[in-house]
């Protein structure tokens, strides 16, 4: 074989070599990269409380991923997000990972704002206080701040229209009973604010139109709704209470209702005594005529209807049965019956 031949396949074994080595370099590199990407321990399912501060940025962010260990370079996680347009959308506030999450799954998680949500259900019925009760057991606000919260003005205009020096609680009745699903960062305020915007929303779309048809303001109609929500024990009933409360205000009867006692009260008791009945407040409708002069309570849409459309009847009693049901009379001597029949 010629010296030149030799030396054309030294050459030739030298290239691919070098191939080869490049080859593998290259493939190197790009798992080296793509693990990068990739979850810090796939098996790892728990969940770990990230809280990104507001004004936070990509390089402030990248760094709070790699001290909880949930991505695995921070100059990987920025170069991802300035290659998908992601570094500038990047979004504060309350986050939950895991680190079998991947780069991708976190970045576009925050540039999406998709933090930790809560479910928050007021029930039907429910009081401010009460309110207040349930959002400080959250954690949401302690009670001093709740007091301030329940005390502020908001700027919806039937609260204004609404509001007498009379009124125990100015927001009352009209924080509308609904489950919500919030950030965990909302406030007491900003939730007071939603519930307020949903019943604003609520008394738009469905009964402004037949209150007005029935000459009948906002006020009178959930002060009477709220009066149905707290004595209608079943969801049956709710018309024909709103019927004996319909027939003792055209008959100007006291409407004697225990629910606006206990009201007066700040109580929940299940017996309201002769001691009780006597207290001393325009809320209390043993003493007072008319409706009080504000709701009771927060009345749900179902009561508010029941308000508006109360059944047609001649009841002007009920009593308790016991089972949450009633029992309607006509009569008080059909009335004192009744009572010594659920008397125990």
């Amino acid at each position: 074989m010629s010296e030149i031949k030799v030396m054309r396949k030294k050459n030739t074994m030298l290239m691919l070599a070098a191939l080869l080595i490049l080859l593998s370099l290259g493939l190197w590199g790009g798992q080296l990269l793509s693990r990068q990407y990739q979850p810090v321990d796939p098996g790892d399912l728990n969940w770990i409380d990230l809280n990104i501060p507001p004004a936070s940025n990509a390089a402030g962010i990248a760094a709070l991923l790699k001290s909880q260990d949930l991505i695995r370079n921070e100059d990987f996680f920025l170069a991802y997000c300035r290659q998908q347009g992601l570094d500038n959308q990047l979004k504060a506030g309350h986050y939950r990972f895991s680190r079998s999450q991947g780069l991708a799954e976190i970045a576009s998680a925050i540039a999406e704002g998709r933090v930790v949500k809560l479910s928050l259900t007021i029930p039907e019925g429910y009081t401010v206080d009460q309110i207040g009760e349930l959002l400080v057991g959250r954690g949401i606000c302690s009670p001093e701040e709740w007091k301030q919260v329940a005390g502020d003005d908001y700027d919806f205009s039937f609260l204004k229209a609404q509001r007498s020096s009379a009124v125990k609680h100015p927001l009352e009745g009209f924080l509308f009973p609904d489950t919500y699903t919030i950030e965990e960062s909302t406030s007491a305020k900003e939730i007071v604010k939603i519930m307020l915007t949903r019943f604003e929303t609520v008394w738009n779309d469905q009964f402004a139109g037949l209150a007005q048809a029935q000459n009948r303001n906002m006020m009178e109609v959930v002060t009477t709704a709220s009066l149905i929500e707290e004595e209608a024990g079943i969801a049956s009933e709710r018309a024909q209470i709103a019927g004996v409360i319909k027939n003792r205000l055209d008959m100007d009867m006291l409407l004697q209702i225990d629910a606006t006692v206990l009201y007066c009260l700040g109580t929940n008791k299940p017996v309201v005594t002769y001691a009780d009945l006597q207290v001393n407040s325009p809320y209390n409708t043993y003493l007072y005529p008319g409706l009080p002069p504000g709701p009771i309570a927060c009345p749900g849409q179902a009561s508010i209807q029941a308000a508006l459309a109360p059944e047609n009847h001649h009841y002007l009693y009920y009593v308790a049965r016991g089972d949450g049901s009633h029992e309607f009379t006509a009569t008080f001597g059909e009335h004192l019956a009744a009572q010594r029949r659920y008397a125990n």
